[in-house]
């Protein structure tokens, strides 16, 4: 068995929000010099070793990402 993380985000041309509402409130709580902040999706899977590199792109790719508005990295974890 092995761990593998999917971190989603929204492309950089996306307008995100969330990570502009987290921006606005870090000043008012006394937090400075955070110039940006984007809100993603992380997602752990435990696998089997029958499960390759091209499986875990097209369930990234077609289940757990909006390949419109979203890219994706995907790596395993060494237990």
């Amino acid at each position: 068995m092995a761990r593998v993380v999917v971190d989603v985000m929204p492309k950089p041309e996306i307008l995100d929000p969330q990570g502009q509402a987290a921006l606005g409130a870090l000043p008012r709580l006394g937090y400075t010099g955070v110039t940006e902040v984007r809100q993603g999706k992380h997602f752990e899977l435990e696998v089997d070793d029958t499960v390759d590199d091209e499986t875990l792109e097209k369930i990234a790719e077609g289940f757990l990402a909006n390949p419109v508005i979203e890219q994706w990295t995907i790596r395993r974890i060494e237990s």
